[in-house]
């Protein structure tokens, strides 16, 4: 039996392979409400341009309404014979309305159709996804503020370099966290054009309104090339770069969070809300969250790496393989969305470890950058002149197994006899992190300030949204 909404094309049914394989409703059902919403503004223009009857129109409009209920109330039955979810949704509206339900697929495709669909879900996600970095902001900027002047050590090469503050730690991700907004929203803003009324194509015939079904839908305005309308994923490719750029961010806090909350530092510590045990081992306390979440960048960049695969070779306009846009797409922006919302709990939860954070922050020698400054503005030496200097110093005290401040002023002065006592003013982490009041330093009163122009921020954008 052939599939009726295909027409007279076909004398035969689908085997049942090519079923299988052809058939996207196990996923695709998930653009149920977006398909249901570009539909009635379809119909509703068809109508104000005269093209269907206004009773038709209405019909069709409170079919529609019927069949987004009985979704949503798990009354609907999914056929996978019947392909997607278009087609799911048509056959359902022509068991309510009769012949009468085909007027809606009036000068549309389902080339059209999906373009627009997917566009509507993606962009409302990345408004949620928006929503909710503002959200871990917030809680990074008020865990920032809360401990603006802990010193903690700062590392490069995972090697301690120079005292910071623990807020200043915090605020770091605030900015990372902004730059990935700035590329949602930048995303969104470029996607919002639609692409209902390219019909399979070329366009249409039928007098239709393409900027009345733009506006009913939110969109700024019609896309303006139909070859490139029905055929354009650059929106799902440009949220899918954002969101594994996001990700990576995510990666890179928890892979701090595993090594900060571990028995070798003992920086931070996770309560038992985003922690785990061993079934063997009854003192282990894992950081499972923070694992998973470093661990599912893996599939959110495989999923931007999947489609730009699929896109490369594929001439204008649709092709099948087209099919394999979404159901990666959902998972890596579905996968994202709940990773954003494990941080945000995690970094509301951890608690820094103080003690034990100033007694790494003074590990390594990390003041000797430091001592090599005061060299240059007390003693006017040139910088690669106190560099050197420096270096000798450290060379002594790790010789005798001590921190630089523990050197007497007579073994400075053996290396450098300019050096006086004022020396050890600069060699506390204290000291050195309350000294980096340069913009954008590590200096508590920095930090304080920062936190104060982000929380003005994120408040103003809170007020905006509610």
């Amino acid at each position: 039996m052939s599939n009726k909404m295909w027409g007279g094309r076909f004398s035969e049914g689908p085997d049942a392979i090519m079923e299988e394989i052809n058939a996207s409703i196990d996923f695709d059902k998930k653009l149920y409400s977006q398909d249901i919403t570009g539909s009635k503004a379809h119909v509703a223009m068809l109508a104000h341009q005269g093209i269907v009857s206004s009773q038709d129109a209405q019909a069709i409009s409170e079919g529609l309404t019927k069949i987004q209920e009985e979704i949503e109330h798990g009354e609907f039955t999914f056929s996978r014979a019947l392909e997607d979810i278009h087609m799911n949704v048509e056959s359902r509206l022509a068991d309510l309305l009769g012949p009468s339900a085909g007027r809606l697929h009036t000068a549309r495709s389902r080339n059209d159709q999906v373009a627009t669909d997917f566009r509507l879900w993606v962009r409302d996600t990345m408004d949620t996804l928006d929503a909710q970095l503002a959200d871990l902001q917030m809680a990074f900027v008020e865990k920032a503020n809360e401990h603006a002047g802990v010193v903690m050590p700062g590392f490069t090469h995972l090697q301690s370099a120079q005292p910071v503050t623990f807020g200043h730690h915090m605020l770091a991700y605030v900015e990372m966290l902004g730059r990935d907004r700035g590329r949602v929203q930048d995303a969104r803003r470029r996607m919002n054009e639609s692409p209902l009324g390219c019909a399979a194509l070329a366009g249409t015939s039928f007098p239709i309104d393409r900027h009345m079904t733009a506006e009913s839908l939110g969109f700024d305005r019609p896309t303006a090339n139909s070859l490139d309308g029905v055929s354009d994923r650059d929106f799902a490719l440009e949220a899918l770069s954002a969101a594994s750029i996001c990700a990576m961010h995510l990666s890179r806090f928890a892979e701090e969070l595993v090594i900060w909350s571990s028995a070798q530092f003992r920086f931070v510590q996770l309560s038992d809300k985003f922690s785990t045990g061993s079934s063997i081992m009854p003192q282990k306390r894992n950081p499972d969250a923070a694992e998973l979440v470093r661990a599912k960048v893996g599939r959110i960049i495989g999923a931007l790496n999947a489609l730009l695969i699929v896109m490369k070779g594929l001439p204008l306009t649709y092709s099948k393989d087209m099919q394999e846009d979404k159901e990666q797409a959902f998972d890596a922006l579905q996968n994202l969305s709940l990773c954003i919302a494990a941080m945000t709990g995690m970094v509301k939860d951890l608690e820094p470890n103080k003690k034990e954070l100033k007694k790494a922050a003074g590990s390594g020698y990390s003041t000797a950058t430091d001592l090599a400054d005061w060299l240059v503005r007390s003693l006017d030496m040139p910088f690669r002149n106190a560099h050197h200097v420096t270096g000798t110093l450290v060379a002594m005290a790790v010789e005798r197994n001590i921190e630089l401040h523990k050197l007497t002023l007579e073994e400075m002065q053996s290396v450098e006899p300019s050096i006086t006592e004022d020396i050890f003013s600069v060699l506390s982490v204290d000291k050195s992190v309350r000294s980096r009041v340069s913009y954008g330093g590590t200096a508590p009163q920095n930090v304080r300030k920062q936190a104060k122009r982000w929380l003005k921020i994120l408040e103003r954008e809170q007020a905006a949204r509610q």
